[in-house]
């Protein structure tokens, strides 16, 4: 099925940076890319030529992150389009958020090494009123909670997000 926004690519007229991004955001919504080689074959493929380095600052300007995948590993996904893959990425970390501590207005999360970012997106991504915003490591998260939020509060906000706290 060919679009409007194909036929603009092909047609070799493409070269302009709001074009390239918004053909980066189409194909990470339609297909699941796990790499930046994959991305820049899929771009190839529609007459954009990019290169490794490109993408990475494309990914930060447009929000684009990775998120586990029950079949691929990671994927990506625009930060757009993340509530529709939250579903299936708290269900696909499984054992990887190990544990929550909190003191006063911060809460530390502990994850399997390499998870934290992954696992941090998807906080972001919860817009929970009590979470203000998020540090991710490698293998801990730090969140700032508002002012005079409970911990239980935030607390059954991750198990919602990760169905295996709750059974820690």
């Amino acid at each position: 099925m060919s679009t409007f926004v194909d036929i603009w690519f092909y047609s070799g007229i493409m070269g302009k940076k709001k074009d390239r991004l918004a053909l980066i955001k189409q194909i990470i919504t339609e297909e699941l890319i796990g790499s930046q080689e994959e991305l820049i074959v899929e771009l190839a493929k529609r007459g954009v030529h990019s290169t490794q380095s490109t993408l990475s600052r494309d990914f930060k300007e447009i929000n684009i992150s990775k998120i586990p995948h029950p079949e691929r590993g990671y994927v990506y996904v625009s930060a757009d389009h993340l509530t529709s893959h939250i579903d299936i990425a708290s269900s696909s970390f499984g054992d990887v958020v190990l544990g929550v501590k909190f003191s006063a207005n911060i809460c530390v999360i502990a994850t399997k090494s390499g998870y934290a970012n992954a696992v941090g997106v998807v906080v972001d991504n919860c817009k929970s009123a009590d979470i203000v915003g998020s540090v991710a490591g490698d293998n801990t998260i730090i969140l700032v909670l508002r002012e005079g939020a409970e911990h239980k509060a935030v607390y059954d906000v991750l198990c919602k997000l990760f169905p295996s706290l709750s059974k820690a």
